[in-house]
């Protein structure tokens, strides 16, 4: 099946209950990290990202829990018990993105913003912030699907290879996105929401 995505604006910052909720839903360890924020602020993204994630699971499966996640020896995140059903989470500043498929899925989301000019020609031989971001989306998707880390790739860029495919994903303004898969179809968007919207899901 295509990759199904789902993406969501964050246009206001938590409340205290709904940090309380979303805590409670996300995996010991990634609580864990998430509490040891030094800024409390930035903890609203990877929170979202989880609760996005369990109402993609609702829609696709009717599953009303989070399934244990669990990391592979190159450190991806996986259900257990449910290896038939692939996921990937990505979350920038003001946005996240969630993707699910039956085979290795990577996705990245990023907020187009301000980078040194050097920074954007050594990379991405670049002056164009939105290409620059547009690149990245790439790496660090494939990365991601991979598992190899973005560093690798940066170090030696690779074409496509036979089975891989990459589609940049339209999300939203002023924003850069993009899955990498194993399917020949592009990805579906099976929902833009806003976080009033996946607030539903608590």
């Amino acid at each position: 099946m295509p990759v199904q995505l789902w993406t969501a604006r964050l246009d206001r910052p938590l409340t205290g209950s709904e940090e309380e909720a979303m805590l409670r839903m996300v995996p010991p360890e990634r609580r864990e990290r998430i509490l040891r924020m030094q800024h409390p602020e930035k903890r609203r993204e990877p929170l979202c990202a989880y609760l996005l994630l369990r109402l993609a699971l609702w829609q696709r499966f009717r599953w009303q829990e989070l399934p244990e996640i669990v990391l592979s020896s190159r450190g991806k995140p996986g259900f257990s018990d449910h290896p038939e059903v692939q996921f990937n989470l990505s979350h920038t500043r003001g946005a996240v993105l969630v993707g699910l498929s039956d085979k290795a899925v990577g996705v990245d989301i990023e907020r187009v913003r301000p980078v040194g000019r050097k920074l954007m020609e050594r990379l991405a031989q670049t002056d164009s912030e939105e290409e620059f971001f547009r690149n990245w989306v790439e790496w660090e998707a494939r990365s991601k699907r991979s598992g190899d880390g973005v560093v690798s790739l940066l170090r030696t860029p690779e074409p496509l290879r036979d089975g891989e495919f990459y589609y940049p994903v339209d999300v939203f303004p002023g924003y850069a996105a993009g899955t990498a898969c194993g399917d020949r179809e592009p990805p579906e968007i099976l929902g833009r929401y806003s976080l009033d919207e996946i607030g539903g899901a608590l």
